[in-house]
């Protein structure tokens, strides 16, 4: 009889958990959400220059490579998070300023939102239900990513418009496949850290979005 009543207790326990990581990292998302939101009006308000948004970036990279790793298992944690997602959210300020005031910015802009809900629901609700395992997707979104930023930095330095494109539409799939992974992760017990995790579906939504406002953009003779 014990024999089979610790697995099964063992099984409950990790459920449990399971769900647990789930509540905290999708509360802690929406809150991030909302308060970098909340930031990126603040910079529109300051009407701040765009060369801002280069300084946010560059110290929102630091906190995520440098900070965030020390601190993810401790309530410092919490607010590197914040701080880290209110960079972003600031810098962004300036770039929605912009794709504002073209043409079709504002139809622009709220379709980007729209599709990135979407998409970020569909998959989050995609991996949570089925519960597939998408560790085999690690490697391949690491490598990605790594030549898609490095693409992205080529692009900007020698004013490449096509290869700019390329890279968007490349952020676009692997932000889509990130998603799935990172869900995978949580729901399988590949991640259990919420503040690591949250990070990784806000930078996955952060990148989703800003590379669908350059592609929708360009598609609609704006750009």
């Amino acid at each position: 009889m014990a024999t089979y009543e610790q697995p099964l207790q063992t099984a409950a326990v990790s459920s449990i958990a399971a769900n647990k990581l789930i509540r905290n990292t999708y509360t802690l998302l929406a809150i991030t959400l909302v308060f970098s939101a909340a930031m990126a009006g603040l910079a529109m308000v300051m009407q701040v220059s765009p060369g801002i948004s280069i300084f946010c970036s560059l110290g929102a990279l630091g906190l995520l490579w440098f900070v965030l790793p020390r601190t993810a298992n401790s309530a410092t944690g919490l607010g590197v998070v914040f701080a880290f997602t209110g960079l972003l959210g600031f810098g962004l300020g300036p770039i929605l300023t912009m794709y504002l005031s073209l043409p079709k910015g504002p139809e622009i802009v709220m379709t980007a939102l729209g599709g990135t809900g979407v998409i970020f629901l569909a998959l989050s609700g995609y991996a949570l239900t089925t519960k597939k395992d998408f560790s085999f997707m690690g490697g391949f979104l690491f490598a990605g990513i790594l030549v898609a930023f490095v693409a992205g930095i080529a692009a900007m330095l020698f004013s490449m418009p096509g290869l700019s494109l390329a890279v968007s539409a490349m952020f676009v799939l692997l932000m889509c496949g990130l998603i799935l992974y990172q869900t995978s992760q949580i729901v399988n017990g590949g991640e259990t850290n919420y503040i690591l995790a949250t990070t990784t579906l806000y930078v996955s939504l952060y990148n989703l979005f800003t590379s669908l406002l350059h592609l929708l953009t360009a598609f609609s003779g704006d750009d």
